[in-house]
């Protein structure tokens, strides 16, 4: 197991120093990883805007993956992270903040909740209201899209920490052996949504908060047996390759939140940059209103993030000079 987690932090750090091979001698004083997703693309410009206002630092940002992000704040070709959530994360949170050192994580975080929910349609007429539901083979057939007699799920984007943890729960609930699991990019998933919506037809899905399909469509939150850690075991396809055999979580997820994550790197090189770091302070309604403008207005996120930093100037201002 121990080779496996070498190996893959081994691809991780080989794939971000082809990531990021030239950026360091570019202009640009640093790097902000993106993540896939509408709220992080957002922060990751928003902060880039507002250093390069403050500092007059000027920052690139480059899309890419958790575990190539992680693996570049570790070596420090990555300075800044937007939005790690957790406890998604808490393996490469343990492996480079607690014991490596290497990256640190701001203390003011967003609170946020993940579980799986339904339409309205899925839940009035169907009956979808508890995650039991979802082991009713008979209910399911409700979900079945293409035919198959079997229903479908979206469960996440292949590159979330959650999707893997997702497909554990399914598992461990046993409404893995009766629903088909998809792993689509978010935009893709959530036009799915959409088209649900259009036609009343039921769908069922991962979700999480906060987001704007709440702010979009009566959305209804699955039941579930509340978060107990003695029955929340994750085993990750890095650490052992019969994860899903020997991970188990048949209980709600615990409570999430996520924050700004940086290189400790920054400490020396820009100490006024981790003091701005530690005092940003987005809202859940924010995280919403940045995916309503990515997702459905369509702006392109550097775009923006000017016109939110010109909006907040006082507010980014008093994180520059905590």
């Amino acid at each position: 197991m121990a080779d496996l987690v070498k190996l893959a932090l081994k691809v991780a750090v080989v794939a971000s120093a082809i990531v990021f091979g030239d950026i360091r001698t570019h202009a640009a004083d640093l790097v902000i990883a993106m993540p896939n997703w509408s709220s992080g693309q957002a922060t990751a410009n928003i902060l880039k805007v507002s250093l390069k206002k403050e500092f007059g630092l000027d920052a690139d940002v480059v899309e890419m993956g958790t575990m190539i992000a992680f693996a570049g704040l570790d070596s420090g070709q990555v300075d800044i992270h937007p939005e790690v959530w957790l406890p998604n994360l808490d393996t490469l949170v343990k492996k480079y903040v607690t014991q490596a050192g290497t990256v640190a994580i701001s203390p003011i975080g967003v609170p946020a909740w993940q579980g799986i929910c339904a339409n309205r349609t899925a839940a009035d007429k169907y009956g979808f209201k508890d995650i039991s539901d979802l082991s009713d083979p008979k209910k399911t057939e409700a979900l079945d899209t293409d035919g198959d007699g079997k229903g479908e799920m979206w469960i996440g984007a292949q590159t979330w920490s959650s999707t893997t943890i997702e497909r554990i729960r399914a598992n461990s609930y046993g409404y893995a052996k009766n629903l088909t699991l998809l792993e689509m990019p978010e935009d893709v998933g959530m036009a799915a949504v959409d088209a649900a919506e259009a036609s009343d037809r039921p769908m069922v899905f991962a979700c999480y908060a906060p987001h704007v399909v709440f702010k979009l469509h009566d959305i209804v939150r699955l039941t579930e047996p509340p978060y107990d850690a003695a029955k929340w075991k994750i085993v990750l396809p890095t650490e052992d390759p019969q994860w899903l055999s020997k991970s188990n979580a048949a209980v709600g997820w615990d409570t999430a939140h996520y924050h700004i994550a940086y290189a400790t790197s920054l400490r020396k090189k820009h100490p006024e940059v981790v003091r701005f770091l530690e005092h940003v302070d987005f809202k859940p309604e924010e995280a919403i209103d940045m995916s309503y403008a990515l997702q459905v207005e369509r702006q392109a996120p550097s775009a923006y993030a000017e016109q939110w930093v010109a909006k907040n100037e006082a507010r980014v201002e008093g994180w520059a000079k905590q």
